[in-house]
């Protein structure tokens, strides 16, 4: 089972250890506030007060044998952000080989990519372009993205697709998109046993109804043309 230590226990950093410990992680919670601490306390493994600028203190909690660790320290101040610049340099020197920084701004995320975090979260910024996209294209119900600007999505088929072929529907002619994957849906022109039937490789000659979720890769902008009707 690995380890996680969460430094941090804003909005960010309680979610995310209670997530965690939900999932069944061993989660060491940190936080320079006694209350805060007692708060979470019995939803996590360990929860701990402690001033994470102090290599020895972390030490003496064991977050140097921890798997992962994640600084997610507010930096409304001047001296959050240099508590989570500490916090960093100190996992770093201790070893830990996953250190996750929560960023507010660009710039904070260069500091840290430079100091050693092995990967930056930008929860503000992350969540805005989220919410973006899901106004811009709604007919995208959920999307996995894998490389900058390209992911994997769950759409429900329009009607302008009922009892249509993959060949008719040309997907990756006229959006530049390719189908992965279609789910069968609860539609009445499928036999009872077909309803909910995974086609994983869909053949050209395949029909799609109304209702069917496809699964798509493609680039967020070419998805997000996808009809919605």
């Amino acid at each position: 089972m690995k380890q996680f230590a969460v430094i941090g226990l804003g909005r960010f950093g309680q979610k995310l250890a209670i997530a965690l410990a939900m999932s069944g992680a061993e989660v060491i919670a940190i936080d320079r506030d006694r209350e805060t601490v007692e708060l979470i306390g019995d939803q996590v493994s360990h929860a701990v007060k402690l001033d994470s600028t102090d290599e020895d203190a972390l030490k003496a909690q064991g977050i140097d044998k921890v798997d992962v660790a994640v600084v997610g320290i507010g930096q409304g101040t001047g001296q959050g952000f240099e508590a989570a610049v500490l916090t960093v340099v100190n996992l770093k020197q201790m070893g830990i080989k996953q250190i996750y920084a929560r960023a507010e701004d660009l710039i904070s995320g260069e500091v840290f990519g430079k100091i050693g975090a092995t990967e930056v979260i930008y929860p503000e910024i992350e969540s805005a372009q989220r919410w973006a996209y899901k106004l811009i294209a709604p007919q995208i119900g959920e999307k996995i993205d894998f490389a900058p600007g390209y992911s994997l999505a769950r759409i429900k088929a329009p009607a302008s697709f009922d009892g249509k072929t993959v060949m008719d529907l040309q997907l990756r002619q006229k959006y530049n998109v390719n189908l992965v994957l279609i789910k069968r849906g609860e539609h009445t022109k499928t036999k009872k046993s077909q309803r909910g039937e995974i086609i994983n490789v869909p053949m050209p000659s395949t029909i799609i109804y109304e209702g069917d979720i496809l699964m798509v890769a493609g680039s967020d902008a070419d998805l997000a043309n996808l009809p919605q009707e």
